[in-house]
């Protein structure tokens, strides 16, 4: 990062809006640069005013009046900290009127120092840049600390002598500070000393922790705890299958045979069959980190908000990975973006446009389970190749999934009766009785039963279960359209099924398209 700002300073960029949310951070590299180039360097905030001097104390007029005055001064950076606030633009993307003398001042220092070698550099913790700015501003993002940078920092602040960690463990202990801040670091590290004056393996889950709170602080991002692999997963077996050819595809190994990171895939289907249970189990099966992104919270009150939430969200899912990034019902956000529905004013179709460009480019090792209910509204160029490598459509389980789907739900609240040996349920009998349901709706019908056997204070029964079967009234029964809608799709686009049933439940239809094909 110094050497970018040193190329810029040296092409006499004359301004800067440096993004990070390190802000001393920030302010030691660009004095490094400055000290680079042989340039002064001054630092003005709100509070204080000009570092050296303390002029334009809560006044920003007059903070840039001293950058306007310094006309001549050869290689001078002027760094102003707070002004990125005063200048945000409001709801509807303008500048209020008490904004714009601050505005048009800095537009004016930007056509004048670009005459000599000062530098205007704007320091924020986020980019709202007012759109009068925008032709004279260049931007430079501070990225999160590399495996590289942290390693150096863990080894820095943590003496060789405090470290009870064996080689693995302290690699584990790197992996997990992946995505902190180098102050977010320091402050659980030293925790960690103050608590047991070593640092053990216990360290590894003070910094989960850690991470868990600060992806819940951005609002948009949110770190889903481990659960259980693919075992927990009834069914699905061409989609386990796929999963696990992939399951060493980020490793060091894999980047030395040549083969890329997987990018991601399309899980989609009606409500209920497992989209959601299967996104959390891939990153548990190839043991990576699974951020869940809310894109309902991507869209900002504030005119460009949107894109800056985009850009943070890409900026700590590279910076944590390799790790899973799951986009939990793309339709309902991207959904008729192409067609114009979105309705307000072209944001969704920008955040929609910064995304896939992202997908489409990116070489972090992020990848992105997508899950969707209504995929034919989805726009094409999210679903080529390219951007996902599988679509994967999942569809009501077969009798033969039903019965194991049946099994692992029984077992999680019934292990010690739902064996090969003495069980007391009929797996058989429940899968067949319940044609049509699907793996959410297995679940309820269970805990209805239960709340029967509750209620007479004793264990619920098969009989339970299958009264409880009776009185539930499939999704499948009452969406038929919808799910017809769906299959049409899934022959349509391609789509490879979830379960071993495709031959069973597509090839007719297939052969139909090839007959009206030829």
């Amino acid at each position: 990062m110094q050497e970018e700002i040193q190329l810029m300073l040296s092409a006499r960029f004359p301004l800067l809006w440096v993004v990070s949310p390190e802000e001393e951070t920030a302010e030691e590299t660009l004095c490094a640069a400055a000290s680079a180039k042989k340039a002064q360097i001054y630092f003005w905030d709100f509070a204080r005013g000009w570092n050296d001097s303390g002029a334009g104390k809560g006044n920003p007029m007059q903070g840039l009046e001293r950058v306007s005055k310094a006309a001549g001064h050869n290689s001078a950076i002027f760094v102003m900290k707070d002004i990125a606030t005063l200048i945000s633009p409001g709801a509807n993307g303008q500048i209020a009127s008490n904004q714009l003398p601050i505005v048009r001042e800095i537009k004016n220092l930007a056509r004048d120092i670009a005459r000599d070698r000062r530098t205007l550099v704007i320091l924020s913790d986020q980019l709202r840049l007012p759109v009068e700015l925008r032709e004279e501003t260049t931007v430079v993002d501070f990225s999160l600390p590399s495996i590289e940078e942290i390693s150096e920092l863990v080894d820095r602040l943590v003496p060789a002598e405090k470290i009870r960690l064996t080689d693995e463990e302290k690699e584990q202990l790197i992996k997990a500070c992946q995505g902190l801040s180098r102050c977010r670091i320091a402050r659980v590290l030293a925790k960690c000393l103050a608590a047991s004056v070593v640092v053990t393996k216990v360290a590894i889950n003070s910094v989960i922790e850690e991470k868990r709170q600060t992806i819940r602080e951005t609002g948009i991002l949110e770190f889903i705890p481990a659960v259980a692999g693919l075992e927990s997963v009834g069914g699905l077996e061409n989609l386990k299958q796929w999963v696990k050819v992939r399951s060493h595809s980020f490793s060091d190994k894999a980047r030395e045979y040549g083969l890329p990171s997987p990018k991601g895939l399309l899980l989609a289907g009606i409500q209920g069959t497992g989209k959601s249970l299967s996104a959390k189990t891939i990153a548990a099966e190839w043991k990576l980190p699974l951020l869940r992104l809310d894109v309902g919270r991507l869209f900002g009150g504030i005119v460009g908000e949107s894109e800056s939430r985009v850009r943070q969200v890409i900026k700590l899912a590279e910076a944590i990975a390799p790790c899973v990034l799951w986009i939990d019902e793309a339709d309902k956000a991207f959904g008729n973006i192409n067609n114009g529905g979105d309705g307000d004013s072209g944001t969704s179709r920008r955040v929609f446009g910064s995304l896939i460009t992202w997908m489409q480019e990116k070489t972090a090792p992020v990848f992105i389970v997508m899950t969707a209910n209504n995929v034919e509204i989805l726009p094409a160029e999210l679903l080529r190749k390219g951007r996902l490598d599988e679509l994967f459509f999942i569809h009501l389980p077969s009798t033969t999934e039903r019965k194991e789907i049946w099994k692992v739900h029984l077992e999680k609240v019934r292990p010690d009766r739902c064996g090969n040996k003495r069980s007391d349920f009929d797996l058989g009998m429940l899968a067949a009785t319940s044609k049509d349901f699907s793996g959410a709706e297995i679940e309820q019908v269970i805990y209805e039963a239960m709340q029967q056997g509750f209620s007479r204070e004793e264990d619920f029964t098969q009989a339970d279960v299958l009264t409880a079967i009776h009185h539930c009234i499939p999704l499948a029964q009452i969406a038929q359209r919808q799910i017809e809608a769906l299959k049409s799709w899934a022959v349509r686009s391609g789509a490879k099924s979830a379960s071993f049933q495709y031959s069973e439940i597509y090839q007719p239809e297939l052969r139909m398209l090839e007959v009206d094909n030829n």
